[in-house]
């Protein structure tokens, strides 16, 4: 019998008031039939996430980012009709897109993937846009979460969108560009100014956390997966929403 798992986890650079990451496992079953059985086990990290720092300034020199590498495909034939598509924000090194922090995320993530014997995870233009969908909704309804205020999750997008995903995981972060937060190992202070910089500390949100850093690598009941997306969106006040899904075949 096919079976459908869905592994969902969240990190979140906040304020001194929100310090606890959460993380989500559900697993969805027997969708021949079209019967979804939801089992959910939450997992809590030891992990404090990193906080907002207010009044440090950290104007060392910082240069421009690389060329980013292309992650794939930017316009697939089924797209989620609430993609935004690019937004961007501008700070005294760059003008920092949306669409380039996608590309860097995605190689940051195979490049961690490599570092452990993993094959790299191959883009997909569909999943992008549902993600990228999912993160300014967040930023738009103010809520950070798999799921949103309507009580729809990962699969229901997905199967908005011409069913697109037989089994999924999803990764979301929250930061901020252009102002001081606190690395997520605990070591210092970081401000985020350009789309390379965004893109590592996101990455590195992740790979701070045990279920997250799981789903990237497929580690403990973390299926292998097939293809992934990254979607990102900035809001004019340089807040940062972003997600990654991934996605297996059967």
């Amino acid at each position: 019998m096919d079976s459908r798992r869905l592994a969902t986890t969240e990190t979140d650079e906040t304020d001194a008031d929100e310090s606890a990451d959460r993380a989500l496992l559900r697993g969805l079953v027997n969708f021949l039939v079209a019967v979804a059985l939801v089992c959910s086990l939450a997992l809590g990290t030891a992990l404090f996430a990193p906080q907002l720092i207010d009044g440090i300034g950290l104007e060392g020199d910082v240069s421009p980012s690389s060329d980013a590498p292309p992650a794939g495909e930017r316009n697939p034939n089924v797209t989620d009709p609430d993609d935004p598509g690019n937004s961007s924000y501008e700070t005294d090194v760059e003008v920092v897109s949306s669409a380039t922090v996608e590309d860097f995320v995605h190689a940051e993530v195979n490049e961690r993937r490599a570092e452990h014997g993993l094959e790299p995870i191959v883009w997909d233009g569909t999943i992008a846009s549902v993600a990228r969908a999912h993160t300014e909704d967040m930023a738009d309804r103010d809520y950070f979460a798999h799921r949103n205020p309507d009580g729809e999750g990962p699969y229901d997008r997905f199967q908005d969108v011409d069913n697109y995903c037989p089994g999924y995981g999803e990764n979301i972060a929250k930061t901020w560009l252009d102002r001081p937060v606190g690395r997520p190992d605990g070591d210092g202070i970081v401000r985020h100014r350009t789309a390379e910089g965004l893109a590592t500390g996101l990455v590195n949100q992740w790979m701070n956390s045990t279920p997250h850093r799981q789903a990237i690598l497929e580690e403990g009941d973390t299926p292998s997966w097939d293809r992934a997306g990254v979607g990102v969106y900035i809001t004019d006040g340089g807040e940062v929403y972003a997600g990654q899904n991934f996605c297996r075949e059967s």
